[in-house]
């Protein structure tokens, strides 16, 4: 089971979009749009937002994001009129509508718990924020030779490759990076963001020709290394 998750928003061509999108990263999560009034107008509806809820809960749970003021309200009614055994399992996330979204479908497809899927949505807007700082501090033109893999006296591994994919480190790359990274029991960076977080992934920017270049460190870092490596080589599948 994963955890679903409702996209409430005012317009529902929105909803149905971000749940497009976020299903490109999750396909085996149930993304429901709730968005837009009953008639089709622009606005929100208790009703969808409920029978949304109903259509996500696989078990797991289900987090709600919301676009604007009044759906948080809406999303907020919604809860109130749930069976007090419910309300345990359904979390209305405090995070910007798509960042939020895609870190959530990603974290949900990962198999993370309601907890954590929540905590991954709200730290989705910390993680914009703070990318470009973060980013500058491991350049893609100050990496190692490529494909030269080290080991420093601490343990922490270290391998750059060329990005040969077309669109280099897009969406579903970067998704399919911070999901094989997810279970490793190692700390992950590349190009000095974290490795298991799709959206700080994004915020690189890299693009074909540019170098990733990935530390690691702990029980798995040889395995993280490896399998980066080979998804990097195979061109995420995109060549």
């Amino acid at each position: 089971m994963r955890v679903g998750l409702v996209i409430v928003s005012h317009s529902d061509k929105l909803a149905e979009g971000l749940c497009e999108l976020a299903g490109q990263m999750a396909p085996d999560v149930a993304l429901i749009a709730a968005g837009g009034t009953d008639d089709g107008g622009i606005g929100t509806s208790l009703e969808k937002i409920q029978a949304g809820i109903a259509r996500a809960d696989g078990g797991a749970g289900v987090v709600l994001l919301a676009d604007l003021g009044s759906a948080v309200m809406t999303a907020e009614m919604a809860l109130e009129f749930l069976e007090e055994d419910q309300r345990e399992k359904i979390r209305l996330a405090d995070a910007p509508l798509v960042e939020g979204a895609v870190a959530a479908a990603v974290a949900a497809q990962t198999g993370q718990d309601l907890a954590a899927v929540v905590r991954d949505a709200e730290a989705a807007a910390a993680s914009m924020a703070g990318a470009a700082a973060e980013s500058g501090a491991a350049p893609a033109d100050a990496a190692p030779e490529l494909d030269d893999i080290d080991q420093d006296d601490t343990g922490v591994l270290e391998a750059s490759w060329e990005l040969i994919n077309p669109m280099g480190l897009h969406a579903r790359p970067a998704a399919v990076v911070a999901q094989a990274m997810a279970d490793l029991d190692a700390d992950i960076t590349i190009n000095g963001v974290d490795g298991k977080s799709v959206m700080m992934l994004m915020t690189l920017g890299l693009k074909a020709g540019d170098t990733l270049t990935v530390s690691a460190h702990g029980p798995d870092a040889e395995r993280a290394v490896e399998m980066l490596g080979l998804e990097v080589r195979n061109g995420f599948g995109e060549i």
